[in-house]
């Protein structure tokens, strides 16, 4: 098959089929071929290489046979360089190179079709060929064995040759002489005698090994010669700024407390630097290694605070309620006051945004006596963010883990690792399975970052995570979790919140000795002016007033006693009227549960002529269109029942749940459009006061929903005062404060009947 590529030379390095090669240009030469290769050519580029030491390049010169290789990922690096992986794919007999301008160079390709080989003797090769590798991998200590895995049940011989050609110890000539012989069969031939002479050059290693340990005992003498030479130096004077460099590096080694395996790491590192000529490249990227290595908190512990009345009283003046939270880290302290082995729980605050989850972890740190530190997973999508780029890579860098560990200067600090339910992956790696390690209390012990290339123990830790949506998290990263869900607060919470807390801090931060507002005026800021299940934006709005009455208490020279009155005067008209529109036929309220908290729903429907077509609208999901569908169908079959002329369904009915531009998702909508289809096809009014929520089945049953304490809120806010809610849901309203359950009634139901009744019962005394 014939096809043209573009070319990208190589200087002295061959690309194999089955090999794997990076790396990094930030010429605009180079940017071409690339982006030629994405937009025309399915990432793919023919690849050769080029031995001479001249730089200009004559395509007469090059090599007729090459490698066509496929980019595998592409990334921007912050250095401006950008780094490409290419992996190759088939060997490609050249045809002819086209010199399209001064630097840009194309060909025109064959590719090689497999050679037709005899199965027996095909097999009989391989056998051989695994036979003398087994050997040679036995009787060589650092030949790996890693790669027999990917070639295990292959039984394609070109294959075979080409992997193995690319993990024997070879030089790059020799590379290339596998690269240039088509003839699998042949391959192998070299491949036997490029590991039986490898055998005999590690005997002769092993000979003289034995040689040459006679000789370490006069090397340990010069040695130590070579130290009292650099110490009389020392004492002189006559030291370089390297050499005293080196010393003091080498004396902070000494007093990290580290194991001893770390420290020789350490050690070799300052070895390879002092060796290393002031020009040499990677001396920068040694140096900073062994920095990072010395700054990272070896072994170094915090002292947890074991006053538990002092811990609770800590937490308590800092935050209102979230008493699960509180008392689970109670509960660790307690248990590890008895044993110090103890591992830390991995928590994850699960709940909407605003409710304090964030500086909770702050405060738990600050009563325990930890150190804080905190990263954001909000848009990662690169596994290097957590466990850090090998060393190999130019301006390669830690994780985020460790990095965050030498910030704390400890080895147990409170790590907060803030919402993890925004992280996502692609090709760069996944980072929630980064994370696994990390979380998996039998491993993080051994956590091992690709930069610093040793194991570190995060056991000690207290890692704390926060998510607004447990859902999105895996369940193989949820299970690592302890989940503690955290839930929006109710009106008087906010007030209480507001006054103990909001107010008395903006006090002490803005230096104001008193500040007056009403109960009734905050109220209205939480009633008309926020719409959120915690109370950022509350705390927002009552700086911003204070803010305008100090400017405008300094601008005509008066006292700083802050009274607030009239809060339309600094926040303007009311934003939000807790207003529900149903009350009519076809028009019923649901219960949400969104980020800002609970909510009302409200459904409509219509049907007018048609063919008995079902039109949804109001961005529904597809858990919520499924929900439609089977409440149709359950009152299709019940339609007597519900006093429905079947006729109707003849008809085109429409669903729309207003406010097109919020998606809504789940089936917890389920029992509120069975009431509302049925509101609608038999002219059934249901009460503007009454709001329903709970899944829906074909028979009738009302199975279980989440965010029930939400939802209740936010029908509370809303002025309703009855609520349906599932049965097997009872068990939640234990949550529920006593102001909210006074003022609402509450009818567990199991089967959808028992809804109907009291609606007809209710439209009957209601209406007529």
């Amino acid at each position: 098959m014939k096809l043209n590529l573009p070319v990208i030379i190589l200087n002295s390095t061959v690309l194999m089929p089955e090999s794997i090669i990076r790396f990094e240009f930030d010429d605009e030469i180079s940017k071409n071929v690339i982006d030629e290769s994405e937009l025309f050519h399915d990432n793919k580029l023919f690849v050769v290489t080029n031995f001479s030491i001249d730089q200009n390049i004559n395509i007469n010169e090059l090599p007729s046979i090459g490698t066509i290789a496929k980019i595998t990922s592409k990334l921007q690096l912050p250095n401006g360089k950008t780094r490409v992986v290419l992996k190759g794919i088939e060997r490609a007999i050249v045809l002819s190179y086209l010199d399209i301008d001064k630097d840009s160079i194309e060909s025109i390709l064959s590719t090689i079709p497999n050679q037709e080989i005899d199965e027996n003797t095909k097999n009989a090769f391989i056998r051989k060929l695994y036979s003398e590798l087994d050997d040679y991998i036995k009787k060589v200590p650092y030949m790996s064995d890693s790669f027999l895995s990917s070639i295990s049940e292959e039984s394609n011989l070109s294959k075979i040759t080409d992997v193995i050609a690319n993990n024997l110890s070879l030089d790059n000539e020799k590379i290339m002489s596998y690269l240039i012989e088509t003839n699998a069969m042949k391959r192998v031939e070299m491949l036997l005698e490029d590991m039986y002479k490898g055998l005999q050059l590690f005997n002769i290693e092993s000979n003289l090994e034995g040689r040459v340990k006679k000789e370490l005992d006069e090397e340990q003498k010069n040695l130590y010669l070579k130290e009292k030479i650099r110490l009389l130096k020392q004492e002189l004077g006559e030291l370089s700024p390297k050499q005293e460099e080196i010393e003091q590096l080498k004396e902070k080694v000494e007093k990290i407390n580290a194991s001893e395996d770390i420290k020789n790491k350490i050690l070799y590192e300052i070895d390879r630097y002092e060796k290393m000529s002031d020009f040499a490249p990677e001396m920068n990227s040694v140096k900073s290694y062994i920095d990072y290595m010395l700054d990272l908190p070896w072994q170094i512990y915090t002292t947890d605070i074991d006053d538990l009345n002092q811990v609770k009283d800590s937490l308590d003046k800092t935050h209102y309620g979230l008493d699960d939270v509180k008392y689970r880290i109670i509960e660790y302290l307690a248990v590890k006051k008895l044993s110090n082995n103890v591992n830390a729980p991995i928590l994850c605050l699960v709940g909407p945004s605003g409710v304090g989850k964030t500086t909770l972890a702050h405060s738990i740190a600050k009563s325990i006596g930890r150190n804080f530190v905190k990263i954001s997973m909000g848009g990662v999508d690169d596994e290097a963010f957590i466990k850090g780029h090998t060393r190999t890579y130019l301006g390669s860098a830690p994780g985020k883990i460790i990095d965050g560990i030498k910030r704390a200067k400890s080895s147990n600090p409170l790590f907060l690792i803030d919402e993890i339910d925004k992280m996502s992956n692609n090709y760069k790696g996944d980072p929630m399975s980064a994370l696994l390690d990390v979380f998996d209390s039998t491993q993080n012990k051994y956590f091992k970052d690709n930069y610093i290339e040793e194991e570190y123990d995060l056991s000690k830790v207290l890692f704390i995570t926060t998510a607004n949506d447990i859902n999105l998290i895996p369940n193989a990263l949820k299970d690592r979790l302890e989940i503690i869900n955290i839930n929006g607060y109710t009106e008087l919470e906010k007030l209480s919140i507001a006054k103990k807390y909001l107010i008395p801090t903006i006090s002490n931060d803005y230096n104001i000795k008193n500040i007056k507002i009403s109960d009734d005026d905050i109220l209205e800021i939480i009633r008309f002016y926020t719409k959120e299940s915690g109370v950022r934006e509350l705390e927002r709005l009552l700086l911003k007033i204070i803010r305008k009455i100090i400017t405008d208490k300094i601008m005509s020279n008066q006292k700083l006693n802050i009274t607030i009155k009239n809060i339309k005067n600094y926040l303007g008209k009311r934003i939000y009227e807790n207003e529900v529109i149903s009350g009519e036929i076809g028009l019923v309220n649901g219960l949400a549960y969104t980020n800002f908290g609970g909510d009302i729903v409200p459904i409509e429907a219509n049907y007018y002529d048609g063919s008995g077509n079902l039109t949804f609208t109001g961005s529904m999901g597809d858990m919520m269109l499924e929900s439609a569908k089977v409440a149709l169908s359950y009152i299709k079959s019940n339609y007597k029942k519900f006093n429905i002329d079947y006729e109707l369904f003849k008809r085109d009915i429409h669903i729309n749940i207003p406010n097109i531009a919020i998606k809504k998702e789940g089936p917890s909508a389920g029992v509120a459009i069975t009431t509302c289809l049925i509101s609608t096809l038999s002219n059934l009014k249901v009460s503007n006061k009454i709001a329903m929520t709970g899944e829906i089945t074909l028979r009738g049953n009302i199975l279980g929903v989440g965010g029930i304490k939400e939802k209740i809120i936010g029908a509370y806010i809303n002025n309703i005062e009855t609520i349906f809610i599932p049965y097997s849901n009872i068990g939640d309203l234990d949550d529920i404060p006593d102001e909210i359950k006074d003022k609402i009634t509450f009818i567990p139901v199991k089967k959808y009947d028992e809804i109907y009744e009291v609606l007809r019962r209710d439209s009957e005394i209601q209406w007529n």
